[in-house]
């Protein structure tokens, strides 16, 4: 067996490509506990926390994207992807990786480019339906792209395709608590039908809304609440929810134990971001999906009509959220066999295993 096994994981910005990103890593370690790996995030963002938080060194560069609306800032970004290309190469030179893994996000860029120059292996992970900008740049220089749906062939050179699904986090696989027990943990009724509404880690104002503008139909529903409202609302809304009597609502701002908040739910409302969906089809959760309308090439839409084309999940649009959502989801919810069936087709579309799949390969790379 070789010795040294070195590889750096590139990328981030969002829990999206940063959920994966770890779980990779982690199954790099449990099939070579010698690897070292080293992660290259953009400075500020969210991975320069999350990553040391489990347990893995990082290095940040002082990337980021370009401004579409004042073109004039954007003579401060050149100098900042020079700057970052720089900085990755003595990175590079230091670590001496032996392959490199892309997951998308700004930091993946210079990282991976300077690595393909140097003849260093490289790998990346689109999660996805509508490939990013940097991830399509690179995917020239790639040896080899994971993806997570059909039809990627759209965006990247067949021959390098490999159909992995998206790593998730564990914790929402290894959930082993009843539904019941999970209701009660949430401090809710362990009989009642249960709606989960998460809008990210930082909250999604849409979804938000739709609650605030209809805690008439949340009273009379006779269906029970978990409601994360993200960190960045939560101080707000619990202003406006004072003094209001509404024991089946349970309001947090942020839940660590996911595993246990989708174990509790019979139907979910969530944006759509690639990480998120993944988790769906894995555990056969039903859902209902609102892409954000703020991200780019309206990825979102495209991965939930990637589901609803499928009968897997149901769309709303943003726009029209805060004025139909609650009232489809209370339906729905009741629905049983409406639920059953989302259930069905969403499992059906689950890959499993797919931070192994992708670790094998990185392996076999740097082994090569």
């Amino acid at each position: 067996m070789d010795k040294d096994l070195r590889i750096i994981i590139s990328g981030g910005g969002t829990g999206g490509h940063i959920f994966p990103a770890i779980s990779i890593a982690n199954a790099i370690k449990a099939k070579r506990p010698d690897a070292k790996i080293l992660f290259v995030g953009a400075l500020g963002r969210m991975e320069m926390q999350r990553v040391p938080a489990a347990g893995y060194e990082i290095k940040g560069l002082p990337i980021c994207g370009f401004d579409r609306k004042h073109l004039l800032k954007n003579f401060v970004v050149l100098l900042k992807i020079w700057e970052s290309q720089r900085k990755a190469k003595k990175i590079i030179k230091d670590f001496k990786p032996m392959a490199a893994v892309g997951v998308g996000g700004y930091a993946s860029g210079p990282t991976l480019n300077v690595c393909a120059s140097k003849g260093i292996p490289c790998l990346i992970q689109e999660q996805n339906s509508y490939a990013g900008v940097t991830n399509k740049l690179l995917s020239k220089k790639a040896d080899k792209i994971c993806v997570a749906y059909d039809g990627m062939e759209r965006f990247f050179p067949v021959e390098k395709i490999i159909m992995t699904g998206n790593p998730v986090r564990q914790n929402v696989l290894e959930t082993t608590i009843s539904k019941e027990e999970a209701r009660k943990q949430f401090g809710l009724d362990p009989e009642k039908k249960t709606i989960l509404l998460v809008g990210g880690s930082l909250g999604a104002r849409t979804v938000n809304e739709s609650i605030l503008q209809h805690l008439d139909v949340v009273e009379n529903s006779g269906v029970q609440f978990i409601w994360q409202t993200g960190k960045y609302y939560n101080t707000s809304i619990m202003q406006q929810l004072e003094g209001k009597n509404l024991p089946m609502l349970k309001v947090t701002d942020f839940i660590s134990d996911m595993g246990a908040a989708y174990k509790a739910a019979d139907l979910v409302i969530s944006r759509a971001g690639a990480s998120s969906i993944s988790e769906f089809c894995l555990i056969g959760k039903p859902v209902i999906l609102v892409p954000s309308p703020n991200v780019a090439e309206d990825h979102q839409t495209k991965n939930a009509m990637a589901l609803v084309n499928k009968d897997a999940a149901m769309f709303i649009k943003d726009s029209e959220a805060a004025d139909k959502l609650l009232q489809i989801a209370v339906d729905t919810v009741k629905d049983e066999d409406k639920i059953n069936s989302l259930s069905e087709n969403i499992k059906k579309l689950g890959l499993t295993n797919s931070a192994d799949v992708i670790a094998d390969e990185i392996i076999k790379l740097a082994t090569r």
